[in-house]
């Protein structure tokens, strides 16, 4: 009988070290690999090429950090010829397309600050033109009423009086409110339709403002103790002048109405601009009022310190006539006779009060850009500082406001303004100035009333001021 064969044993393969051995071979096949693409002595081309594809990435990286290239670079970036194929010239290339690129961007950024130096001389050259034309006609008027019939018989120092007390008080300033009449009329009726008795009647009527402006700022200043004004002692400060600038400033209001009815006197409009004039100042000495008994001399109460109270008393005291009496000025000149319209204005108007305050300034302005040294700390101001101050300060802070704020002494007002610095404030009211702006740039463009141009010209003038 034949003997069957027997079956081998069965043969077990130990997979583990199957993988081990070809993973520990793929791995070192790469590092060879790497090395030796990187190694410039084995494959010099491949390690050109890829020292210039670094430079490339590093290159990009900063680009995304960097003002984005114009339109005109991208397209001329588009027209330069294909990447070389030869892997040796690569490095080159990238160079030459990168030092084009930064050329041209350098090259664009200074064109854009040419043109923009030229717009702003251009802009300046304007705006210089406007201001000499506007105090040109102050002379006009202030010759007007020094040759006032009602003072013939008058001695002439009564007569120089007057002319010096005007020539200190009123042209001055930064002339915003003013000039804004005529921007406010040139922008619903349009510059070029406007004629030389138009332009010289909004310039009128500007200084009106003007002088309502020097009448509370000589009152005020009295009110407030205050030392400068306008980079000069304030009028009261003089030595000839003491407590007789008490009845300069009634003077000052009285030129007012007297200015009126010399040039519109014969117009429909006098009675609208009469009324115009004395209810602002009505609601202007409200707001003064409010003010001064907030922090009565020698009773500060800060527990009355309020963001609400800090917005009744700069709505009535400045938003009224710095805002709104400009404009709708300006929107009586022009003809505008729809209640909306001036609802409208008086709305963005005071919104624009509330938020354009000199707490910031008097605060923190050079005394030698803002023209004048300030008091509010010293005065027991309710201002914005010290009101948002109390709601954000701790118990302790608040114990050093109290016991400093209101107090004339120099190292008690460092002493609140170290607070202030402590909770930030600077930086809390440049968001609080931004948020401000975006809000009011907001809601003018959303309105179609009234063309946007009567309030952009106002915004921009009072937005990040110096002064």
């Amino acid at each position: 009988m034949t003997q069957m064969a027997k079956p081998l044993p069965k043969q077990y393969i130990d997979k583990s070290k199957v993988w081990t051995v070809f993973i520990g071979s793929a791995a070192s096949l790469f590092i060879l690999t790497v090395a030796a693409e990187n190694n410039g002595a084995w494959f010099p081309a491949i390690a050109r090429a890829n020292a210039a594809m670094a430079v490339a990435r590093k290159r990009a990286e900063q680009a995304e950090n960097a003002p984005q290239a114009p339109a005109d670079i991208e397209a001329e970036a588009d027209d330069l010829p294909p990447l070389s194929i030869e892997s040796a010239a690569l490095e080159a290339e990238i160079e030459r397309r990168n030092a084009a690129a930064e050329a041209a961007m350098f090259a664009a950024a200074a064109e854009r600050a040419e043109q923009e130096r030229q717009a702003k001389l251009v802009e300046e050259g304007l705006f210089a033109a406007k201001k000499k034309a506007f105090l040109d006609v102050y002379a006009t008027l202030r010759q007007e009423l020094l040759d006032d019939k009602m003072l013939e018989g008058q001695p002439q120092e009564a007569k120089d009086w007057l002319k010096e007390m005007l020539d200190y008080n009123v042209p001055g300033g930064k002339l915003n409110r003013g000039m804004a009449v005529y921007d406010v009329l040139a922008s619903i009726k349009g510059a070029e339709n406007l004629s030389k008795d138009d332009i010289f009647k909004a310039n009128a009527l500007g200084w009106c403002i003007e002088w309502l402006q020097a009448f509370f700022l000589v009152a005020d200043d009295i009110m407030d103790g205050s030392i400068t004004r306008r980079g000069q002692p304030c009028w009261y400060k003089r030595p000839k002048v003491g407590m007789v600038a008490c009845n300069d400033y009634i003077l000052l209001e009285c030129c007012i109405y007297r200015i009126l009815k010399f040039h519109f006197g014969g117009s429909a409009a006098y009675g609208q601009l009469l009324e115009l004039f004395l209810e602002t100042t009505y609601q202007t000495s409200h707001g003064q009022l409010l003010d001064l008994t907030t922090a009565p001399p020698g009773h500060i109460d800060l527990s009355r310190y309020s963001m609400d109270a800090y917005l009744r008393i700069v709505t009535y005291k400045t938003a009224f006539y710095t805002f709104y009496l400009p404009v709708a000025a300006g929107l009586v000149l022009a003809g505008e006779a729809r209640p909306a319209a001036f609802e409208l204005a008086k709305s963005i108007c005071v919104e624009m009060g509330q938020y354009f305050q000199d707490d910031y300034l008097d605060c923190y302005g050079d005394p030698a850009v803002i023209g004048k040294i300030g008091t509010d700390v010293e005065d027991a101001k309710c201002c914005w500082l010290v009101c948002t101050a109390l709601k954000e300060a701790s118990e302790e802070q608040k114990d050093v406001i109290k016991a400093n704020y209101g107090q004339k002494d120099p190292a008690a007002v460092a002493k609140v303004k170290e607070v202030y610095a402590q909770l930030g404030l600077a930086s809390k009211f440049e968001a609080y100035e931004a948020q401000s702006h975006a809000q009011l740039s907001a809601t003018i463009e959303e309105q179609s009333l009234l063309p946007k141009q009567v309030f952009i010209s106002l915004l921009a003038k009072i937005y990040k001021r110096q002064k």
